[in-house]
């Protein structure tokens, strides 16, 4: 009988994880549940850390102490930094736990978090016990609600695999995403207080949402015939019941309240507004008091603001722009031709402050370049406006316009300042969205969202080539280290071999000229601890011997021995490296020559010994020699022999080896003892990092650490386009440290920055 092919036996899908398939395959139903719910557990951690900002701040707004508010500032920077790394930490681990449901674990217990015992307690640190005991309760509230959905999904993956599984060690459990998400999480230097409001945000935005997940799960395995007659009942969608719950506990253990957004807003703009009311009048001027003065709306203020973009001019001076002046004197001009005393509402007021103060630190700010600070200055009026329209503005740190403007600031990052500054590509790209607020913004803040996608996908196409770019940067510059380091071997070892010693200017020409190169090739090839390497030190050594001056009569005959292999290594090396065939033959031809002028010497010696040269055969024959023969070289006779001496030089300098078109400037070394202040600096850096170096008094380079070449201790920076620009050593950054020629930029996100400074600027006057 024909069946669907989209229907999988029971019978055949079990026997598809029969011993002989190959370890770990899937069947396709599974496959389908994993990438459904890897995609739908993606976007809980992306609502995740998209409140996690807000969750925070409230909690800094809300600290009792500086220290415990730095707390949490460190924490969102420290969140925001490591987020990406959390996402894929996380879901690396949900696709490899089903990548092992189809692998016997013969002994290896299944991770739990079950309750801790009390015979363990007085084991576990105090950070330690908090989080069980947090991640015991949430996996409570999953299977309390849940434990139906889950059992029949655990059921339906033991109908189709080899492992058994229970609720706690399904992929999909509560029990094993807690536990990946906080596996994820152990690069996180938060203390447990941060933790466990992280955990929070986890539960509701994760595992608030496994009804939904075991739901589908459970469909895509009954659309493929796994067990269909186990009938599971529809998720609920309540009405946030579990919120409440929530709520309570939360505001029993001194947490935000994360449920009801617009109550949360309201607290934050609420406590932001309380700051200002306590340093008005002293840090800020206090807003003239006319008797009948009567405060206008937000949106005859909104008019106003659209009357000031429209005139904005294209060249702001940043000295000369005062956003509360020019308003101020609108407002001058309305009340006089009305006649009737007109001024701000107090919360416009304190929105407007607010958003002054923070672009002034924008402004400021050392990590902007100076040559786009002007462009950036001109969105303050649609910044404003959007503050008016929608108080989460100051609370939510994924709305479009605060996100925008932290993307426009995060790209420019690493712009230098350029003289056709009108002709870059990015340039013109925030010019335009700048133009764009500037001409279409009235009212409707969905603009920010638009203008956000469109210029993320424009830097997502920039950044995609310049990491291609940058990559390409330092596979080149690790090649080069590696010859490099290839190249210093070769100098030590003929240095070694040669400095100082008197040689025949041909053997040193050959070895310098000829047999570096092999030496190189076998050194990037094999490494110099490898056999090859040694046998290529062992022919250097030969043929130096071969050719070098001996006394002892024994070594003629050690000479007949070793002439033959040594031409032969020769021979081999300069044609495994390729050197020229032309150049070999004339160092062979002239080889030749000195070998045959050691063994005249040998003869020599023998007829100065008073001995002629038939009785020194006949001695050397009763020795047992026996006849001499030369198999590469024939010696002449005694009336031919070679009078002409070879050239001889002797070796005083260094052999430096460079590579075509390579010159090698001795940078001056500064010794700097190792806890030197600027060698912990330079230390501090890692790949990726922003920094400007100041070459002179008015260019500045703004660079990233590409890599740290470690074979040479290069440190490889490159530009925005991912080009290099600059290499250093250690000790020279260490200099340019001391010299204050080298900042680091602060990469964290620019709008966020401005507003702790706000906040805790409003702080200090408030307590001074």
């Amino acid at each position: 009988m024909k069946t669907d092919a989209n229907v999988v036996h029971l019978n055949k899908a079990t026997a598809e994880q029969s011993p002989t398939s190959p370890v770990g395959r899937l069947p396709v139903a599974l496959i389908q549940v994993r990438d459904k719910a890897a995609q739908q557990l993606k976007q809980n951690l992306q609502s995740l850390f998209d409140n996690a900002d807000d969750t925070l701040f409230e909690m800094a707004d809300r600290a009792t102490s500086n220290a415990e508010q730095n707390a949490f500032f460190e924490a969102m920077r420290d969140l925001r930094l490591k987020r990406k790394t959390i996402e894929r930490g996380f879901l690396q681990k949900v696709f490899e736990s089903f990548a092992n449901l189809n692998q016997y674990e013969i002994g290896k217990p299944q991770p739990a978090l079950d309750t801790v015992s009390f015979d363990s307690l007085s084991l576990v640190q105090n950070d330690e016990l908090e989080e069980t005991v947090a991640l015991d309760a949430m996996v409570a509230k999953v299977m309390s609600r849940d434990a139906a959905a889950l059992g029949h999904l655990t059921t339906r993956l033991n109908a189709v695999i080899s492992k058994k599984l229970d609720d706690k060690s399904n992929p999909l459990g509560p029990t094993l995403l807690s536990e990946y998400f906080l596996d994820a999480c152990s690069g996180l230097g938060v203390e447990i207080k941060v933790k466990l409001i992280i955990l929070k945000l986890f539960e509701k935005y994760v595992l608030g949402s496994c009804d939904n997940l075991y739901a589908e799960a459970n469909q895509a395995l009954v659309s493929a015939g796994v067990l269909p007659e186990l009938k599971s009942a529809p998720p609920r969608r309540q009405s946030r019941p579990a919120a409440s719950t929530y709520v309570q506990s939360s505001a029993e253990e001194g947490m935000p309240l994360l449920e009801g957004a617009d109550q949360g807003v309201q607290e934050v703009f609420g406590a932001l507004q309380d700051l200002l009311s306590q340093v008005r009048g002293s840090a800020m001027p206090r807003r003239a008091q006319v008797a009948d003065a009567l405060p206008i709306t937000s949106n005859d203020l909104m008019r106003l603001l659209s009357h000031m973009q429209q005139r904005t001019p294209a060249q702001i001076n940043l000295d000369d722009f005062d956003l509360r002046n020019q308003l101020e004197h609108l407002l001058e001009r309305a009340s006089a031709k009305s006649g009737k005393a007109r001024v701000v509402g107090e919360v416009d007021e304190d929105v407007i402050n607010l958003v002054s103060m923070l672009f002034e630190f924008i402004l400021d700010d050392r990590t902007l370049p100076d040559s786009l600070k002007a462009l950036i200055g001109r969105l303050q009026i649609p910044m404003l406006k959007v503050a008016v329209l929608d108080k989460t503005f100051f609370s939510r740190g994924s709305h479009p316009a605060r996100r925008l403007l932290n993307e426009i600031a995060s790209a420019a990052l690493g712009w230098g300042e350029q003289d056709d500054a009108q002709r870059d590509s990015l340039y013109q790209k925030i010019e335009q969205v700048v133009q764009r607020l500037l001409n279409d913004f009235v009212d409707d803040p969905a603009i920010f969202s638009e203008l956000l996608a469109d210029f993320m996908a424009f830097t997502g196409d920039e950044r995609r080539r310049s990491e291609l770019l940058e990559q390409r940067t330092r596979d080149a510059e690790e090649g080069s280290a590696k010859a490099e380091l290839a190249r210093r071997q070769v100098e030590q070892a003929l240095n070694e071999r040669l400095l100082g010693k008197t040689l025949p200017e041909v053997v040193v020409r050959l070895l310098q000229e000829a047999w570096s190169k092999v030496l190189m090739l076998t050194c990037l090839k094999h490494g110099v601890e490898s056999p090859e390497w040694q046998a290529a030190l062992q022919t250097m050594d030969d043929l130096v011997w071969s050719v070098a001056p001996h006394e002892d009569p024994e070594a003629r005959l050690q000479l007949l021995e070793l002439v033959p292999g040594l031409l032969k290594a020769l021979r081999e090396g300069m044609a495994s490296a390729a050197f020229d065939p032309f150049s070999t033959s004339e160092f062979f031809s002239q080889l030749e020559v000195l070998h045959v002028q050691a063994f005249q010497r040998f003869k020599r010696a023998a007829a100065e010994a008073e001995v002629t040269p038939e009785q020194a055969e006949a001695v050397q024959a009763d020795g047992g020699e026996g006849d001499l023969e030369l198999p590469l070289l024939e010696l002449p006779a005694e009336e031919a022999v070679v009078e002409d001496a070879p050239a001889m030089v002797e070796v005083v300098e260094e052999i430096i080896l460079l590579a075509p078109g390579q010159t090698r400037p001795q940078e001056p070394e500064v010794m700097l003892p190792d806890d030197d202040e600027a060698l912990l600096q330079v230390d501090s850096l890692r790949v990726g990092s922003w920094v400007e170096f100041q070459e002179d008094e008015e260019h500045k380079l703004r660079c990233k650490l590409a890599a740290i070449i470690k074979p040479t201790g290069k440190y490889v920076f490159v530009n925005r386009t991912g080009m290099k620009v600059l290499e250093k050593s250690r000790n020279s950054l260490a200099v340019e440290f001391r010299r204050n020629a080298i900042r680091l930029l602060d990469d964290a996100l620019l709008f966020d920055r401005a507003l702790e400074s706000v906040i805790g600027n409003l702080r200090k006057l408030k307590n001074a």
